[in-house]
């Protein structure tokens, strides 16, 4: 770890602070620099602060993306014919809900479609996907051709972000050393194995929808909605749709456009006054036992009207269906008649190593 090149690399932290951009290569060698650890830890947390404080250009997420993808990412190979479709969120919002996109992936794969999620532990609120999955009975520190297999054989699997089974060169070194969000919530979101041409990704805030959708489509996605909700009456937001508010997106179509629209959920039918019942339980094993019995349609509340809403975007999304209200009301039809929580059954049976140790947790929580 030379001095040279810690100057060199403080003279590249110095100009973002200086609120100057970076090229798209120059933000790849800053992150492989970070990934390589040829710089100092504090370097390192130096410039992910100052990049995220300045704010983020698509160039740069590109760059940080490809540097991930490339150097410090698990490849996998899904059967042909297979069109996986990924949906999370970048996490850094303020307002922090229970974990709506793993119950919307649920139900999209109740719906045959192949969803390949890439997640993380929590960094920034209670609980994160791959904290929710492992509490449902999900074998988070499977192989990647584990999770490959869970994706063919059960239209769901989570490639943890945090594994070196999945990110084996620092990945997991990094974040598991800082509690802020930062650029790396958006590219490394994106480093997913099984490289999926179709998602629905929440940022967390308004400004990232157009650039994220762009990194995306730079980075070979053919589909894909990027949102950001809001709520009626606050300054704050979250990386999911919103049953709250207004949800606005922007969404990439296969003719190569970007579309802007947003969603009015009092037009759905699905707006809800009082947020605080979206906020997660104060400890996981409460919120997993809340979060199988809404999959098991044991619930009808906010939180069941904020999965019908993000489960509808990624049928359309997949171009499953002709429009949103579509979405919702396949959403709904799966729900209701249990198919959710038997592909969250078939999900955690396919997703282990020890299948029955899984499935009797998530009895467990029922």
């Amino acid at each position: 770890m030379s001095q040279t090149k810690n100057r060199e690399f403080g003279a590249i932290i110095t100009r973002l602070i200086q609120k100057q951009n970076l090229t798209r290569k120059e933000s790849e060698h800053a992150f492989i620099s970070v990934l390589a650890n040829d710089i100092t830890e504090m370097q390192q947390g130096a410039f992910l602060a100052a990049l995220t404080a300045k704010g983020e250009t698509s160039a740069e997420v590109a760059g940080a993306w490809q540097a991930i993808y490339d150097l410090d990412t698990t490849k996998v190979r899904l059967d042909r014919g297979i069109r996986p479709v990924d949906n999370s969120g970048t996490g850094m919002d303020t307002f922090k809900t229970f974990n709506i996109s793993t119950a919307a992936a649920i139900v999209a794969a109740a719906g045959g479609i192949p969803m390949a999620r890439h997640g993380a532990r929590a960094i920034t609120s209670v609980c994160g996907t791959v904290d929710m999955a492992e509490a449902l009975g999900v074998d988070v520190e499977c192989t990647a051709h584990v999770v490959a297999n869970s994706i063919e054989t059960a239209k769901l699997g989570l490639f943890n972000g945090m594994s070196p089974n999945i990110h084996p060169m620092a990945l997991g070194r990094i974040l598991s050393q800082i509690c802020f969000g930062s650029t790396l919530n958006i590219a490394a979101s994106l480093a997913n194995p099984a490289l999926p041409s179709i998602g629905v990704r929440g940022v967390y805030s308004k400004e990232m929808i157009r650039p994220v959708a762009e990194v995306m489509q730079e980075i070979g996605y053919t589909r894909a909605i990027v949102l950001h909700g809001c709520l009626d009456g606050s300054d704050k937001g979250m990386d999911e749709a919103s049953v709250c508010g207004m949800t606005y997106c922007a969404q990439i179509l296969e003719t190569g456009l970007i579309q802007e629209f947003f969603i009015d959920p009092k037009k759905l039918g699905l707006a809800a006054k009082n947020p605080d019942d979206l906020c997660p339980e104060q400890d996981i094993t409460t919120e997993a036992r809340r979060f199988a019995a809404l999959i098991a349609n044991r619930e009808n509340s906010v939180r069941k009207d904020a999965v019908l809403l993000n489960a509808g975007l990624i049928f359309l999304a997949a171009g499953k269906t002709k429009d949103l209200e579509g979405g919702i009301e396949e959403a709904s039809r799966l729900l209701e008649k249990g198919l959710a929580f038997t592909a969250l059954e078939n999900w955690v049976s396919a997703q282990n190593r020890d299948p029955e140790k899984g499935l009797k947790k998530l009895h467990s929580l029922v």
